[in-house]
Formats: C-alpha cells, sequence, structure tokens
C-alpha cells in the first residue's frame, strides 16, 4: 500500500525522482509502467498502469455520449501521458502539468493507496487551511466504522 508523503525533487528536465519506498512497491507489485496525469491541473497523478486500466475498464461501461465522461476524458487526456520509470526511478512529468500544477524543483509526494499524488508544498499547505478537516467529515467517516 502506498501511504504518507515524502519530499522528492523534480529535475530541470522535468523528471521526478520517486521516494525509494513509494518505487519499490509499485515496481513490486504493478511493474514501471505508468499513467501520469491530472483532473484539475492542481497536482500531478501517478497511476501504476494496471491500476489505471482498472479505471479505463469502468470508464468504458459509461456510454461515451455521456457529458461527464467526456469532461473526465477531456482533462485527463489533456494533461496525461504513459510513462515508464528509468533506469534510476525516475519518471517525466508532462511540460503542461508541470507549469499548471506550479510541480518545479522540491515537491510532496503523496501515497493515496494504489496511486501517487504530487504536489507544489505550498498549494498543498493552502489547501490544508482551505478545506479543513471537520466534525461532518468524522461523522461521515465514522458511518464506515473510520
Amino acid at each position: 500500500m502506498l501511504r504518507g508523503n515524502f519530499s522528492a525533487k523534480i529535475d530541470d528536465k522535468g523528471r521526478l525522482k520517486l521516494p525509494t519506498a513509494f518505487r519499490a512497491f509499485i515496481q513490486e507489485r504493478y511493474g514501471t509502467r505508468l499513467f501520469v496525469t491530472s483532473l484539475s491541473g492542481d497536482c500531478a497523478r501517478i497511476y501504476p498502469m494496471p491500476v489505471w486500466e482498472r479505471i479505463e475498464q469502468k470508464l468504458a461501461q459509461v456510454p461515451s455520449s455521456h457529458p461527464s465522461r467526456s469532461r473526465f476524458f477531456d482533462r485527463i487526456n489533456y494533461f496525461g501521458q504513459p510513462a515508464e520509470f528509468d533506469r534510476q526511478g525516475r519518471v517525466s512529468i508532462h511540460q503542461r502539468l508541470r507549469e499548471s500544477a506550479l510541480i518545479v524543483g522540491e515537491v510532496d509526494v503523496f501515497g493515496l493507496y494504489d496511486y501517487l499524488d504530487v504536489w507544489n508544498h505550498d498549494r498543498f499547505v493552502a489547501k490544508l487551511q482551505r478545506e479543513p478537516y471537520s466534525e461532518e467529515d468524522a461523522r461521515a467517516l465514522a458511518e464506515f466504522g473510520i
């Protein structure tokens, strides 16, 4: 499982050196192929390709004429590209996504069960302040036994 937060760096060529713990888990469980994208452009999301393919299988069940499906694919494909770990454990992040998400230099990499999010540190701290964890959140999760 991918969990926690590690600092990492995106080099001048737009390659992210993934934290060793995350990279080792992904490679061992899923292999080296990835899909790097974003729905909002605020952060980069890195899916192991088998995880992304499961999402695509679910999307295949949605009629192609459904407007939400179209909007989802518009954003995912605008920001997204297939990728693969290189020998040094780096993954390239598309320039359009790096610019939109403001991810250059030092970044935060978050494990989210079976995918990763890559955030500009200041942007993520602002998100935490803008969207605090509330009593309503606690009640909602309590319904799931959390």
